[in-house]
């Protein structure tokens, strides 16, 4: 009788007890590994294509229609122009560029702060704000300085920005500096002394010296000083000719000749953008198929093969692309998918309809903005949104169902390794004493052996 190794018997047995159960939850165990991680590389994709979409026009609210913008001179001014921008040429004259009011008050003394109090700080436009005075002594030392005055104005709680304090020595001479927060004449800067007691800082408050002085911007649209139409505003930037926004940054001088904006398109720019959305579509189609794949010619089944609600996902998005928005679909700016779901651009004929409908493409494609998304894009992003949706999409509810599914296969294992302990034990224990007796045994027949031997 051969030699009982108990350890290896029980190991064997123990095994034999648990396989079944341990091959199904060995499989149920990889299946759900397998699922979380398609989840994960299902709301990457998502959240890539969400992403692409709002950088094309999106929240952003830029066209994709690119033009280009050419000065005639450099230094007065820069442009750009959108999608509405007619081409052709635009002729601006730039009589004053827009500047923010200045002033500044010499060697103001530090005074006590008993003879501090409300000053008021005015604006052109009519709003004001008033300045505590008598709280603007930071180091208690007892006395009110110039660079506690900027601070108290600074920080006064209805200044919000309208106007800026600083304190500057020049040839020795300490000057308390404030700037308007804004362009143009409605930015004009007026100290209001009348709140202070009588003392040399509320003289020398009551006397400016103008640094800058505010001014409008002043420019002649569609020729020059004389011809032209003349504009006046507060900003440098100028948006009256239809889709161009120019940026004001230097006076011309009165002989100049006007500046000629000239807009065109921008087909490669355009072209290029478009791509975008079609490379964007693409790589998540890829990996909705290589998640959704069948598995077909010995290839192993993905965790999402036949998944109803990606079948429907996708089924949407095609329902999207085959709608017309803004009275204008892709197939008319070459943008179709063929049966794979692969989308392909047709550059020419992108551009062809460009040149007869040149809003149409920003219509058709929209937006994904929170407040009111539209168009192609926004109908997409509304689609995916539904899967991505942080509170209750449906990555999110199947990754919960997930996790509450691998809570219990690890339960179910642990469970399963007891079994497999208690069955080891008791196996060895048997095989133990099965050993002892085949060692008595031995001991018995080898006594017998000896004893007929003698």
């Amino acid at each position: 009788m051969a030699d009982i190794t108990p350890s290896t018997m029980a190991t064997q047995l123990a095994t034999s007890y648990t396989a079944r159960a341990q091959s199904l939850l060995t499989s149920q165990t990889k299946a759900a590994q397998a699922t979380g991680t398609a989840l994960t590389r299902l709301q990457s994709a998502l959240s890539a294509f969400s992403s692409a979409l709002g950088g094309l026009a999106g929240s952003t609210g830029k066209s994709l229609v690119q033009r280009t913008t050419t000065l005639s001179s450099t230094g007065f001014a820069s442009a750009t122009a959108s999608a509405s921008a007619p081409a052709g040429n635009y002729s601006v004259f730039v009589q004053q560029v827009a500047a923010p009011h200045q002033v500044a008050f010499e060697d103001l003394p530090a005074v006590p702060v008993s003879l501090g109090g409300p000053l008021v700080v005015k604006l052109q436009d009519g709003t004001d704000f008033t300045v505590a005075l008598t709280q603007a002594d930071t180091d208690n030392d007892g006395t009110i300085s110039q660079t506690e005055i900027a601070r108290a104005i600074n920080q006064a709680n209805d200044n919000q920005g309208k106007v800026t304090a600083a304190t500057a020595t020049v040839d020795g001479k300490t000057q308390l500096v404030l700037s308007s927060g804004k362009t143009g004449e409605a930015g004009r800067i007026t100290l209001d002394t009348s709140g202070l007691p009588a003392s040399p800082l509320k003289t020398a408050l009551s006397t400016a010296k103008e640094l800058s002085p505010a001014r409008d911007a002043v420019v002649y649209l569609f020729g020059d000083a004389t011809t032209g139409t003349r504009l006046q505003q507060a900003s440098n930037t100028v948006t009256a000719i239809d889709g161009v926004t120019l940026t004001l940054t230097k006076a011309m001088q009165p002989a100049d000749s006007p500046l000629v904006v000239t807009v065109g398109n921008d087909d490669s720019g355009t072209t290029a953008n478009v791509q975008k959305f079609v490379d964007a579509y693409n790589a998540l189609e890829k990996t909705l198929d290589e998640l959704m794949a069948l598995g077909a010619d010995g290839s192993t089944r993905a965790a999402f093969a036949s998944d109803a609600g990606l079948r429907a996902l996708r089924d949407r998005m095609g329902s999207v692309l085959r709608q017309s928005h803004g009275g204008m679909s892709l197939s008319q700016f070459g943008i179709s998918t063929d049966r794979s779901g692969t989308m392909t651009l047709d550059s020419a004929k992108l551009q062809k309809t460009l040149a007869a409908h040149p809003e149409g493409l920003d219509k058709l494609l929209g937006n994904t903005s929170l407040s009111g998304s539209s168009g192609v894009l926004g109908a997409l992003n509304d689609a995916v949104k539904g899967w991505t949706d942080t509170s209750k999409g449906h990555i999110q509810q199947r990754k919960a169902s997930l996790d509450t599914q691998q809570r219990g296969l690890t339960a179910r294992q642990t469970r399963l390794d007891n079994q497999y302990d208690m069955a080891y034990k008791r196996y060895l224990a048997q095989f133990t004493q099965l050993q002892n007796l085949q060692s008595l045994m031995g001991d018995n027949s080898s006594l017998l052996s000896n004893l007929g031997a003698a």
